[in-house]
């Protein structure tokens, strides 16, 4: 049985991630919800990270409607306490991206955000994406992914030692060659951003449209 539940983790998360989130990470935040509406599914919470980008969506009068799952209860407890800070009105369940409790096509979009890399069965998840998204609807993701040269051989020999302090993070993950792959999906947008310091951990961004 997975553990979900990594207390130390997810106390540690928001101030270690802190300054990644006010800098590198705010404008790809911005590019997974630009546009949006309808019913969106945040994919794996976390401790709400997203959460202020869809409110930024509300405050604008765009009828969005989120909705959110994270199985970890550590994390998920700071996603409510985040919500409600901000004012947010989403629902949050506690659920894993492999067995999602949503019928079939429920969504308009569903947004990933550096969360593939925990998820323990990458296949499971992405065919419970396609069946909760509605035809035409919108998977936008961005994730880590391993590096190329010499930067992946170093992600190979921590994977092992990084996947039990991370929460379960897997580093050398290729999760947008998975994505771009899967024919279920037409590839609208897809990116990689190698720059330093994105050249030490890369990350990839983009959307696939369900067909």
């Amino acid at each position: 049985m997975t553990n979900h539940s990594h207390p130390v983790f997810a106390r540690l998360y928001d101030p270690v991630m802190g300054p990644a989130e006010r800098t590198l990470l705010a404008a790809h935040r911005r590019y997974l919800v630009d546009g949006l509406s309808g019913s969106v599914l945040d994919l794996g919470a976390g401790t709400g990270a997203m959460f202020p980008y869809f409110a930024e969506l509300a405050d604008a009068g765009v009828d969005v409607l989120p909705v959110a799952i994270e199985p970890d209860p550590h994390m998920r407890a700071q996603a409510v306490d985040r919500a409600n800070e901000i004012g947010l009105d989403v629902q949050i369940e506690e659920a894993s991206a492999e067995e999602l409790p949503f019928a079939d096509d429920s969504f308009d979009a569903v947004v990933a955000s550096l969360v593939f890399c925990t998820i323990p069965d990458v296949d499971a998840a992405l065919s419970e994406v396609v069946r909760v998204l509605k035809s035409g609807g919108e998977f936008r993701f961005l994730e880590h992914v391993r590096g190329t040269g010499p930067t992946g051989t170093v992600h190979d020999v921590l994977a092992p030692a990084w996947h039990v302090v991370a929460g379960g993070c897997h580093l050398n993950r290729e999760t947008g060659e998975v994505f771009r792959s899967d024919d279920r999906f037409e590839l609208v947008d897809y990116s990689r951003v190698s720059s330093v310091p994105s050249s030490i951990v890369p990350v990839v961004r983009g959307t696939l449209r369900r067909r």
